[in-house]
Formats: structure tokens, sequence, C-alpha cells
């Protein structure tokens, strides 16, 4: 030891070191990389020397040249070991300071998204160029640009229709078509199907019958898609905004709606779900205005709209319309079977006048002078619709942004394109904001060089007016591996209806990502401020439920896909003109900040898909289900005693939100636990988040007879919203419930809750069937 001692401090060393930290590609900085001279580098580096000696040593110094080496490879190992261990244990203690609440985490593209965006240490790394996430933020807003939003909802002015299947609508599918390719997409394509409308045939008319004479009231230039075609004769009756509730304070004891003749505002509810409760009190026909106290300047204005109790092709219920003779005649179990018009709130002023019945209560009245509840003279209202069906085709749009680490796996942005009237509103602003996406993120990829690890679909939708079909069919014609692929849809529809309010509807998996986004986007009403700063720390008190007019819909309760739709609107006065010939780009542009609102929006929506695409963890929150459970078993507790009454018990319901909420928890500590950066343990983690979503919808239904059979978002007696009303009919109406159905909806529910939690969990020797 002595001797290799003196070799180190006063002999000559006879070999040359290189020590380096290199950081992979794919994130690992732990890779460390030591050369000897010995293992000598063909070309070397810029400025090492070659040899220090080239030629042999004196014989007398190979003891003292052996020892010096291994001195220098047992320090070199040392070194080695403590840089690795170090390397180690910075990278473990990432995730728990993001999951400690402290915020204080690089946000690499490995970190989870429990990270906080704005305290972030970029590191100098050499080799690709890696997009941390507040510059992928930043750069998506400097892109955004109004002047382009401009341009493109200027495709929809001084148009009068762009019917679905029509030359507007084939034409305006043509020119995204155009755009998708000139913005260099990976890959831009059509989807066909050939569906069945309802169009307005000959005139429909609604007439007064008195005294033997018929007095013409109004000859409507709009119609309603799918109603019952013929005509029929009833007294006409009021029912406010034709809810359940409504019908409930007027069909008293004694009180018969058969054979009449149902009015209603327009409001609260669909068209579609207002004539089914119509149809449901024993009504013939149905009558919708638009009153002024909720819709201004609209006294002659007559709305389009579509009386089908669904989504899509109602002819191909839970079939796509790729071809109609592939399939039996069948029809949609929600078409309606009464007729159905629209008029103008200047007709039912008319009407109203003439009606000699009992008034309406205060609640009730709107801005029509007059009004009536029914009428106790002979006078009866005559309606006549005389619509067709119409075979067409129509044409869905898209364009692909390829993911670089799971192409496979899919963002889907999308828009409504067709419109029955103008549509600048309905259609016009989701489209240009759908082409404005596809440009900006289509540039960050081609120009910037940002890589998404998955794909982003930017989607253009035909037939949306008349209930999602274009989505619909795509969604059917797809099943099989949709679900399994798409994480989540963007919807653009109706962005800005107005700029007092902001309006969300969204899956629970994305609360936490749209409070994320909404503090990083300004407020266009006012820059100083955030999104989030605007709408509050208790923002998800005012989530819109989705309802059957919203693209998302269908995603959400039929496919298991989660969705969010965001825009603004003025909560206490409705856009006017939506569906209607005067939803025009003119009388869209008196929204106050327009195109700011509509970049904003834009922002909300790119940010979504850029952070879902970016993050190697979803940014999916899946143990906000579990809150979502657990208010629900709130509900159901009062009950606890009425159902044991009937031999019953709810507690297998709450065993299974236990189990959901212990697989949350066991699916939370694997990531914690889990290599980051391994693709293979990473892309097992994300399926089975991706899973939560589709594992609520119900397994014991059929998609072609109830295709909304998510359990929280669907429509049907397996609903819990369906089990609740249920159980508080025991308190109220007890002798009207069906023990059995009541035993079946509590066993199919139970076991659905259980089946998303087994699922959660992940491999089947982790599961079991015991509560």
């Amino acid at each position: 030891s002595h001797d290799c001692l003196s070799t180190q401090f006063g002999g000559e060393p006879m070999s040359y070191t290189r020590f380096s930290i290199a950081r992979q590609t794919d994130g690992d900085n732990s890779h460390v990389e030591m050369k000897l001279s010995a293992d000598d580098e063909e070309g070397g580096e810029i400025g090492r020397p070659e040899h220090l000696h080239a030629g042999m040593p004196p014989p007398r110094r190979i003891g003292k040249n052996l020892c010096f080496l291994v001195m220098s490879a047992l320090l070199l190992l040392l070194i080695g070991f403590l840089i690795g261990y170090l390397s180690y244990r910075g990278r473990m203690q990432e995730p728990s300071r993001c999951l400690d609440g402290s915020g204080k985490c690089e946000m690499t593209p490995t970190t989870s998204y429990l990270a906080d965006d704005d305290e972030t240490e970029e590191e100098e790394i050499s080799g690709p160029l890696v997009f941390y996430w507040p510059r992928l933020r930043d750069l998506l807003s400097d892109k955004l640009s109004v002047e382009h939003l401009q341009d493109n909802l200027r495709q929809r002015a001084n148009k009068y229709s762009f019917e679905a299947g029509q030359s507007e609508d084939e034409s305006i599918a043509s020119y995204i078509h155009d755009q998708f390719t000139s913005f260099l997409l990976d890959e831009v394509w059509n989807d066909e199907h050939y569906i069945k409308l309802q169009v307005k045939g000959s005139n429909n008319t609604v007439s007064i019958l008195e005294n033997d004479k018929e007095e013409e009231l109004e000859i409507p230039d709009g119609y309603v898609a799918y109603s019952k075609s013929g005509s029929v004769v009833g007294k006409p009756v009021y029912v406010n905004y034709g809810r359940k509730a409504d019908f409930q304070k007027i069909q008293k004891p004694g009180v018969s709606l058969n054979e009449t003749i149902i009015i209603f505002r327009a409001g609260k509810i669909t068209l579609a779900e207002k004539v089914a409760n119509a149809q449901e009190a024993g009504a013939v026909g149905a009558l919708m205005y638009l009153d002024p106290s909720d819709y201004e300047n609209t006294d002659t204005l007559v709305p389009f709209g579509h009386a089908h109790l669904g989504t899509g092709d109602p002819f191909t219920p839970g079939f796509p319309s790729f071809n109609h003779t592939q399939f039996p005649p069948v029809e949609s179990s929600g078409l309606p079977r009464i007729a159905v018009q629209t008029i103008s709130s200047k007709a039912v002023g008319k009407l109203f006048s003439k009606m000699q019945g009992e008034e309406c209560i205060l609640e009730w009245k709107g801005g029509v002078m007059g009004c009536k509840v029914n009428s106790t003279s002979k006078m009866t209202v005559k309606l006549s619709v005389n619509n067709v069906m119409v075979d067409r085709k129509i044409l869905n749009i898209f364009g692909a942004i390829k993911g670089s680490e799971e192409p496979d796996r899919y963002v889907v942005i999308g828009a409504q394109r067709d419109s029955w009237g103008p549509g600048a509103a309905k259609a016009g602003v989701g489209t240009a904001m759908l082409l404005e996406l596809a440009r900006v993120i289509s540039e960050m990829v081609k120009k910037e060089g940002y890589k998404p690890r998955r794909s982003i679909i930017f989607a253009s939708w035909s037939a949306g007016d008349y209930g999602a079909v274009g989505a619909t069919e795509w969604l059917e014609g797809y099943s099989a591996t949709l679900h399994a692929k798409v994480f989540t849809y963007i919807n653009l529809d109706a962005a800005v209806l107005g700029s007092k309010n902001v309006k969300i509807s969204a899956s629970p998996l994305l609360y936490t990502l749209l409070e994320k986004t909404m503090k990083g986007v300004k407020n266009p009403k006012k820059n100083s401020e955030t999104l989030y700063d605007r709408v509050g720390s208790d923002w998800v008190k005012t989530v819109v439920p989705l309802g059957l007019d919203n693209a998302a819909f269908p995603f959400l309760a039929y496919s298991g896909i989660p969705v969010v739709s965001f825009g603004f609107y003025n909560k206490d006065r409705e856009y006017p003109f939506l569906g209607t010939t005067q939803d025009t780009v003119e009388n869209l542009k008196m929204t106050d900040d327009l195109y700011a609102l509509m970049r904003a929006a834009a922002e909300v929506a790119g940010q979504i898909a850029l952070r879902l695409t970016h993050d190697h963890e979803l940014f999916l929150d899946f143990e906000r289900y579990s809150e979502e459970l657990l208010a629900f078993q709130e509900k159901f507790l009062p009950y606890n005693e009425d159902v044991k009454a009937l031999g019953l018990t709810l507690n297998w319901l709450y065993f299974a939100r236990g189990d959901f909420q212990r697989a949350t928890d066991a699916l939370r500590s694997d990531i914690a636990n889990s290599d980051r950066e391994n693709r293979i343990v990473r892309r097992a983690l994300n399926d089975r988040i991706m899973k939560v979503e589709y594992d609520f919808l119900s397994p014991y239904l059929s998609p072609k007879d109830a295709p909304f059979r998510h359990i929280f978002f669907g429509k049907g007696s397996h609903t819990l919203q369906s089990l609740l009303e249920n159980l508080r009919l025991l308190r109220t109406s007890r002798d009207s419930v069906d023990v059995d159905m009541l035993k079946e909806q509590l066993a199919l529910t139970t076991w659905t809750i259980k089946g998303a939690a087994n699922a959660l969990v992940g491999d089947i020797w982790d599961t079991d069937n015991e509560f």
C-alpha cells in the first residue's frame, strides 16, 4: 500500500480517466458512464489526448502502475455508487414532494398530475428537446390567434343554411378537409354514414277551430324533426316549461290531459324530454315557443328542433348507419308518437286571447300577455304536420396528430358543423375553434418540435342538429375499440352564447385538470385575473349536467369516455337566436368580447388536450368517483329503515362503495411505487385509469335497448338517480313501488360498482368476489 500511495502522489500516472453523467433521452438521469483510456474510443472527444504515453512503461514500474489502476478503479466505483444513489434518491423524492402538497417538484414529462405547474425549475439537458409543461402552455397561448378565429367564423357569413347532407354542409366539409391537409396533420380522412332524416315537406299549419270555423293561427317556417306526421285536434293546455314537475302541478285528481295539445315554452330541459312528458300525460300534440322573458326580440321567430329522446339515427338504434340495408327495420323507442311543432310567441299570444279558462299562476307567467292554463270553451286547436323521411349521406371529417409513444391512445376534440339555419353560434363558433386548435397544435409539433406522447384527433361532425347523429354513429360504428382507445372527448359546440357566466359540463374524472387549466388561462373580461378567479373555488357546484342536446353526452353515457364541455353564456338570459334563421354572424357579434371569449374557450380546450397527451401519467382524477359515490350514499342513508321493512338492505351497496374506495387507494399506491420510466408499467397503469369511466356502464343492459348505460349520467332504471327516486317513493307513495324492480335495481347497481372496483385493482389475482 505504501508503494501505491507513493505512486499516486509522487509517481507519473500512466492512464487517462473520463467520468460523465449523461441523461438518457427517455428522462432517466441515473445512467453513469465511465471510460478509461484503455477503452480507446474511435475519434475521441474534442481536445482529448489520444495517448498520454505512446511507449511502453519501464518494467520496474509495472507493479506501481497496477496498484495505481486498482486504487483509481476503486475510487471511481465509490464515486459512481454515490452519484447513482443520490440520483435515485432524488428521483424517488420527487413523487413524494408532489404528493405532500408542497408543490416543489420538477415538471418533467414524468411528473404526476398532482404537481404544481408554477414552481418549475427546468434542467439543462443535452439531447432531444424536452417540452416542460409551463413552456408548452405558454406556446399554445402565444400561437392562438383572434384573427384566425375571425377568419374561420367568417365562413358562416351570408349563408342561409347548412342542413346536414345538403350542398352547404358538404361544401364546408370539403373546406375543413382541405384545411386539415394544409396544416400537415399526420392523417386526414372522411367517415361516411347513410342515415334517415325527417325534413319539412309541404307547409305545417296551426289552426283554431271554433263555432265550426277554422282560423289559421300560423304557418311556421321552422319544424320539429321526427314528429309524428298527420293532423290532430285537441283542447289547448299550457304547462310552463313542460317539465315533470310542471305536469304534476296541473294533473290534479279528476283532471285529464288525454286528447289535449300541450303548449310549453323553450328552456330548462330539451324539447325531446318535454315531448316525452306530454306523450306520457296522454296528449296528442305539442307546441313549443320562445318566450320573450327568456329569449329577447324573438316575437316572430320559430326555432328548429328534434323530438327524438336519444342520439344518433333513430332508425338504426345501437347500430352504425353505414348502410341501412344491412339491418332489420327497427326504430328507437325514443321516437315520439304525437305530433309536434314549434310556433312563434306572437302566435301563442293570439292563442291565449282565445282561451277562456284559468289564468296561469305567477311563476308560470312569461313574457306573453294573457297567459291561460286551459280553455273552458269549446275552442280547440288543429295541428297539421307534413314532415317526410329522406335518406341522406353525411360526412364526418377527421384529422390526427399521432403520438410518439402511444399513437393508439387518443384525445378527441370535436365540433358540430351542420345547422338548420346559419348556425353561427350553434356550429360556427365550435368549427372556428376546431380549425384554430388544429392549426396551432400542428404548428407546435411540426415547427417547434413538440412530440405528444398520445394522439390528438380533430373531428367535424355532421347531423348534430338531429341529435348528435354524426358523433353517435361514429361511436356505434367503432364501439368495440373506441372505449379502449379514446380517453377523453372535448366538445366545442356553442362555446359562446353570452359573456356573463362560465358554463361547464364534465365528467368528474376531469375536474382536477379543469381547475388547474382555469388557473392557467386569463379571464377575457379582466386580464389581471384567471378564469379560476372568475368561477371561484366552489365552481364544481355550478357544473351543468350533460343533456341529450350536448354532443358529448353519447361519448360519456353510451361509450363510457370522459368528456368536457366548456364555454360562456348568460345564466339569466338565453341566447335568443339559437336554432333559428337569425343565428347569424352579425347577431352573434353583438356578444361582448366575442373573439376574446372564443380564444379563451379554445385555450382551455387546447390546454386540456395537450396536458392529457404530454404527461406520462394520464391526468384523470380517478379518485373523484369515490366522492361521487359517497355523495349518493349519504342520500341513500335516510331510507335504511324503509328498505329494511321490505326485507332488503342497502349495506351491500355501501360495501361496494367501500371496495371502490380501497381500489382507488391501491391504484394510487401502485402509481407512487412504480418505475415511471418503464413504458410497459406506465401503459398498464394508464390503461387502468382509462377504464374507470367505462366500468360505470352497466354490463347488465343491452346497448340496443338501453344505450345510455352509465349509472351516474345515463337514462333509465339502472341509474343511481332512478334508484334514489324509487327510495323516495317508499315515503311518499309506497304502494306505487315495484319491490321486485327495487330489488333488481339494488343488485345490479351493487355489482356494477363492485365490478368497477375489481377492474380498477388490475390483475385478476388481486381481485375477489367478497365485499
